[in-house]
């Protein structure tokens, strides 16, 4: 037994030396584990503090673009509005209100109050989705994908033709102000009002590269002041050329309302830029306020032209009032050389909505003077491209 007992005592040293250096070795083992966990926590602590700064900076980035995306006034709202209504609309009022007769008047106003209420409606339909910035997202979310299409589709297309008009109206105008001068390329074979037109179009360039809405507020100062010009140049004729407004005008002849009403349709056209005007406020709440003080000052300058027009002018007034009025005037110049100045205001703002489309759809890499030459080439080829030869084959 004692020899047993001396075994065992004489083993138990040796197991208690192996329970310490297991549990030195079960130590260090823990010690290094906690050690690489201190590390990749410090590491996940950098990657998570690098991820906050990368997402601080893209809100930053994000907040600052959404600063400069509604940076507009309710003064430039109004502007905008006002000047992208008035327009080629108020130089073929006189002719329908000759041709329909005094009464059709308040079929003008009827269509501006209606027309001022559907802005409402736009303004109530982008407030109701703040999604929803423009016909495209409405479109999408009433009637899904189709829609979608569907509004893109008639979106561009009014773009189009509001472009072809404009550019017909350089080319009649510009024809009646240089009668007479001739310019031959020799090279090439084009009408001296062609090459005029392009070169109008090719001064109007520079207004595309205007970015947001509150700069080009100046154009549609331009252009508002513009059709002031007109109205005044079209009194002045009563006062100072002569004419005498002693025409009377009829009634009201029914027959032709069908044809005098896509005229005065056409003079409130424009709402393909309003949801960019409303995304562009500072206080989008005002939108209809914007409305009812746009629509109003338009509406009350038609009227007043279209009656002016026709008192002074009568069954010989032509499509647009600014053909009519006596050459030899220098307000008839005038008003001439506004009528040209007009639509070279309003190309940057109707093309506004295919601008800001296209900017979106760019890489955020790209410089801002890239987009600008790439959105002012765009403008620049749908303009001789589609624009030019349609507005000469509707004029010859």
């Amino acid at each position: 037994m004692c020899e047993k007992n001396w075994k065992s005592g004489e083993k138990l040293p040796c197991l208690d030396s192996n329970c310490l250096q297991h549990q030195n070795q079960v130590v260090a083992e823990k010690d290094a584990q906690l050690m690489s966990l201190n590390v990749c926590t410090e590491e996940t602590k950098d990657k998570c503090h690098g991820n906050t700064k990368d997402l601080e900076s893209l809100v930053n980035e994000k907040d600052s673009k959404g600063q400069k995306e509604t940076n507009s006034s309710f003064l430039h709202a109004v502007i905008n509005m006002a000047g992208m209504l008035i327009g080629l609309g108020q130089l073929s009022t006189p002719y329908a209100l000759e041709n329909g007769g005094w009464a059709s008047a308040f079929l003008l106003v009827g269509i501006g109050v209606a027309s001022a209420y559907s802005s409402h409606l736009l303004g109530k339909c982008l407030q109701k989705n703040p999604k929803s910035r423009d016909y495209k997202d409405i479109g999408q979310h009433a009637f899904g994908s189709k829609g979608r299409i569907i509004a893109a589709t008639f979106i561009y297309m009014e773009i189009f033709m509001a472009l072809v008009s404009y550019t017909i109206s350089l080319h009649d105008n510009l024809a009646t102000v240089f009668l007479g001068v001739k310019i031959n390329l020799g090279w090439y074979h084009l009408h001296t009002s062609q090459i005029l037109t392009a070169i109008a179009i090719l001064v109007a360039l520079p207004s595309l590269w205007l970015r947001d809405l509150s700069s080009i507020s100046f154009l549609s100062t331009c252009g508002i002041l513009m059709s002031l010009l007109i109205f005044v140049s079209v009194a002045c004729t009563a006062v100072f050329g002569g004419v005498n407004a002693n025409h009377s005008i009829p009634a009201l002849q029914i027959h032709n309302i069908p044809a005098i009403s896509g005229l005065y349709i056409f003079s409130y056209a424009g709402h393909i830029v309003f949801p960019n005007i409303y995304t562009a406020m500072k206080d989008p709440s005002k939108f209809t306020k914007v409305s009812i003080v746009s629509f109003s000052l338009v509406t009350l300058l038609y009227t007043a032209l279209a009656f002016m027009g026709a008192k002074l002018f009568g069954p010989q007034v032509n499509s647009q009032i600014t053909l009519s009025m006596p050459r030899n005037l220098l307000v008839t110049k005038i008003a001439l050389w506004a009528t040209v100045l007009t639509p070279m205001t309003k190309y940057a703002l109707e093309f506004a909505p295919f601008a800001i489309q296209l900017e979106r759809n760019l890489p955020h890499s790209m410089k801002s003077r890239t987009k600008m030459i790439i959105r002012g080439t765009c403008w620049l080829n749908s303009t001789y491209i589609n624009t030019y030869p349609c507005s000469f084959c509707a004029i010859f």
